[in-house]
This record gives C-alpha cells, sequence and structure tokens, in this order.
C-alpha cells in the first residue's frame, strides 16, 4: 500500500530536512497538512481484504490432495505425485472471457462469467489428455465491490469443481482511470498433467477413425463481438426481449449468458474407456479453424452438417445480420463444442459412454486420406 504523507517543519533543517518540506500554497503561510491515501486514488486495499474472505469457503471446495498451504500466501504449492507417472509432461493454458463480459455487465449478472473462463481453460488442457491440476486466475476491475468479486469468483470456484481441478490462488487489481468503476475483465492459466506416452494429437489421427461430436451449451465464449453488434446494435434488441425460439420466457440475455460447457471430466473418463486419437475445442475460428489442428498431413475430416441442429440462437444472429454460411462457421462453434476423434472400432462405445455422462454426442464424420483439411458436407437440421 501506498501512503504520502507530508511533515511540519520542526526539525527539518539543513539540506537533508529540506527534502522533506511539506509542500505549502506560498511561503510564509500557515502551513495546511495535507495527505493522500491509496483510496483516494481509488484503490481500497479493504474492499480487496473484503473480497477474499467472501471467497475462501468456495475456493475451499475446490481443493486437492496436492495442495499445500492455504489462502493468503505469495505462491500457490502445489505437490505432484511423480510416482503415478512414468515420464510426466505439464500442460499450460491461458485465456479471457472476452467481450462477452459487456453482457454480464449490462446484466449485472456476475455469477457465470467464471464458469465461462474455466471452461476456455481447461478445454483446451484435456484437448492433449492432461488431467487438470489447478488454476489461477485473475480478475481487474475499476472498483474492488466485494460482493461482485466474490460472485465472479464463485462462478470461477463452481468452474473448477466442475473440471476436477484447484483454484490454487489468483489476483484481484483494482484500476482505477483505466476501466470504469463497473467494468472489469478476468483470466487464467490453467496447469494440466498428461503421461509423455499418452499426449493425444494429430500424430495417433487415423484414416478411418471416427469424429464424435459433442454438443455445446449454446455460443459459448466466442464471437461476441460480432453477437453484440448485430443483435444489439444494428438489430436494436433488448437484453430482457423475450425470445419465443429460445422456449420457457427466456431472454435474450439469459440466452447470452449461458456457461460454457466444461467438458474436462467426460473427455477424461472418454479416454480410459475408449481409444481416443486426439480431442478438438471448438473456440474462436469455429468447426474448420479448430478441427484442422488435429489432423496429420495426410487426411481430411469429414463432416457432414445434417447430422445435427445447431441451436436457435445460430439462426437468429445469422438472420439479424444477414451473415453468410462461411462467415458464421468461421465465427462460431454452431452447435457443437468439443470433438473427439476415435477408433472407428469404438465409435458406438464412446457415443453410449458420453451419453451416459449427460453429454448430447453423435457420430459426425470420419476420417479420410486427404491434405489436413476440414470437408464441410451437407446442410444443417433446420426447424
Amino acid at each position: 500500500m501506498t501512503h504520502v504523507s507530508e511533515r511540519n517543519g520542526a526539525g527539518s533543517n539543513g539540506a537533508e530536512g529540506a527534502d522533506r518540506q511539506p509542500w505549502t500554497a506560498g511561503a510564509g503561510r500557515g502551513v495546511r497538512k495535507r495527505t493522500a491515501t491509496y483510496a483516494d486514488a481509488g484503490v481500497s486495499i479493504e474492499a480487496g481484504d473484503r473480497a477474499v474472505e467472501l471467497l475462501k469457503t468456495k475456493v475451499k471446495k475446490t481443493t486437492r490432495p496436492e495442495v499445500m498451504g492455504d489462502l493468503g500466501g505469495f505462491s500457490g504449492l502445489f505437490k505432484l505425485n511423480t510416482a503415478k507417472y512414468k515420464s510426466p509432461i505439464l500442460a499450460s493454458s491461458t485465456d479471457g472471457v472476452g467481450t462477452k463480459l459487456v453482457i454480464a455487465q449490462q446484466l449485472d449478472i456476475h455469477d457465470t462469467i467464471g464458469i465461462d473462463l474455466v471452461a476456455m481453460v481447461v478445454d483446451d488442457l484435456v484437448a492433449c489428455g492432461a488431467e487438470p491440476l489447478f488454476l489461477l486466475d485473475y480478475i481487474a476491475c475499476g472498483e474492488v465491490v466485494p460482493d461482485k468479486v466474490a460472485e465472479i469468483g464463485a462462478g470461477i470456484a463452481d468452474g473448477c469443481r466442475y473440471a476436477g481441478c484447484a483454484l490454487l490462488g489468483g489476483e484481484t487489481a483494482e484500476h482505477p482511470g483505466v476501466l470504469r468503476p463497473d467494468e472489469y475483465d478476468v483470466s487464467a492459466t490453467g496447469v494440466g498433467v498428461v503421461e509423455e506416452s499418452e499426449i493425444l494429437g494429430r500424430e495417433r489421427v487415423e484414416v478411418g477413425d471416427a469424429v464424435i461430436a459433442m454438443r455445446s451449451s449454446g455460443l459459448h465464449s466466442n464471437g461476441y463481438s460480432l453477437v453484440r453488434h448485430v443483435l444489439l446494435g444494428a438489430g436494436r434488441m433488448r437484453l430482457d426481449s423475450v425470445v419465443d425460439d429460445f422456449g420457457s420466457q427466456r431472454t435474450l440475455g439469459e440466452e447470452l449468458l449461458t456457461p460454457t460447457k466444461i467438458y474436462a471430466k467426460d473427455c477424461l473418463g472418454l479416454i480410459e474407456e475408449t481409444d481416443v486419437r486426439a480431442f478438438s475445442h471448438v473456440t474462436g475460428g469455429g468447426i474448420p479453424g479448430n478441427l484442422n489442428r488435429i489432423l496429420p498431413g495426410n487426411a481430411d475430416a469429414v463432416v457432414d452438417r445434417s447430422t445435427w441442429r445447431p441451436q436457435p440462437i445460430f439462426d437468429l444472429i445469422q438472420a439479424k445480420g444477414r451473415i453468410e454460411d462461411n462467415e458464421m462457421e468461421a465465427t462460431f462453434n454452431m452447435g457443437v463444442g468439443m470433438f473427439a476423434i476415435v477408433s472407428s472400432d469404438d465409435a458406438d462405445r464412446a457415443m453410449a459412454y458420453l451419453t451416459g455422462r449427460g453429454v448430447e454426442a453423435w457420430q459426425v464424420g470420419e476420417v479420410i486420406d486427404g491434405s489436413g483439411e476440414v470437408q464441410m458436407m451437407g446442410q444443417y437440421t433446420r426447424g
């Protein structure tokens, strides 16, 4: 904490003392004591401490046996059990939530954005077969409002529990003058571990493998700048507008804040049950831009659009913005949040396992001879 205080003139003689003289408006006039505190500059240490206290119970629920120490240290400690592995490889991922935060701030709803944050990190980690171990978060805000920070943090803690990783620590920073009092941004870094011989990726993918799709919960956390432009800008829609196609009197704001699906435990279980070659987490770049990241140079993935129906939110965005098909597919997940490439012999088993865990899954295509491209075929099911 920075604290600047002024001294009176007593005992401040000589050159050294002159450097310590208080500021005065004019020579020979009485000195009026002036003090400045960090709070005067817009930063409240007490509010930050209060936010941490509100979060402690939630954070403790994310602990794992490997976590050492307690909250409040200068670093988080995690004792990796190396006896479980022959050659453990650490995996790391860092991400944010993007402009989905603007919707949360406009609606003053902050308890789900943390789930989005965790999902963006851990679902990248599991794509290589890594088990997420722990996560560190960072929250920057214009003003620390303890209850609001606690809501954000509670969502992060919930996401960590869903993923099975520990929330090992983090930082809440107050940035007055940089962010408005009601503005904030979040980011996180996660660390996972995978046995070196079990790393998933394009090297394992073979011609003839099955491509399994896992349904998304909606938009997830990508494309929101375009969403806000076409729906709230040019489309002149309101966040409290009820959209009949969403069902159950669901508003546009509720749909846009639907938390990102966390697939980490589902994917780790699928690895145990079937011969998984690779996972593709569908984020920015859409289906073609992410699925091609796990294809070898001698193979293509065929994706048959007719095997599923994207959620109504995608139709609404496309219609309101008059967006071309290829732009939609390059921006949004179109209803698929994760792909698994598995041995063709295990395709039925993979879908049965995922369905049993409550994940809607289906075979969307296969891997064929090619040059590392994604072949999108057919038309989406509508109506």
